[in-house]
């Protein structure tokens, strides 16, 4: 499998909109309720585009992936006990994996392409929060190398904060 990743851009837009809903159906029939109509919205990947922080992998000519990459976290992200707080990390952020592409490694693949890409743009950790009701999300980062350095209640429920230190 050869996913091709690059920087969304405003045409991507409709495609991720639709590809996050059907996503959200997904969880929902899962009874995962993490996202919903308030977010993620429209406007936050319109935003994460404007600024340069969003990525979409393309495998079959169609958004396999997306996920924002910056510096910027929630302020409840002071209540995690970094391994590393010192150290430049960066954020993942709304990763959404196609439905259509679900169950075929993608998710990992994409864990490891964030990993390169910011360790050549000089970052030491990666740090992100999962629902703690997406078992699929746990899994998929306690087997990147994630480990768990918080908990915070959010508008959802709890979310366990993690991070991974890739020097």
């Amino acid at each position: 499998m050869n996913i091709n990743y690059r920087k969304a851009n405003r045409n991507d837009l409709p495609e991720i909109v639709l590809m996050v809903q059907n996503a959200i159906r997904v969880m929902e029939d899962n009874h995962i309720h993490q996202w919903d109509e308030l977010y993620p919205t429209e406007e936050d990947f319109e935003n994460d585009i404007k600024n340069g922080d969003l990525y979409v992998g393309i495998l079959e000519e169609k958004i396999a992936i997306v996920f924002g990459l910056n510096q910027e976290c929630d302020e409840d992200y002071q209540y995690g006990e970094w391994m590393h707080p010192e150290r430049p990390y960066y954020v993942i952020h709304r990763l959404c994996v196609n439905p259509v592409f679900q169950h075929r490694g993608v998710a990992s693949k994409a864990m490891q392409y964030i990993e390169d890409l910011l360790k050549d743009m000089g970052a030491e950790a990666i740090r992100l929060d999962v629902f703690s009701s997406n078992p699929y999300s746990q899994k998929l980062y306690a087997s990147a190398g994630y480990v768990k350095t918080g908990t915070v209640e959010w508008r959802k429920g709890k979310f366990y904060l993690m991070e991974k230190y890739i020097l």
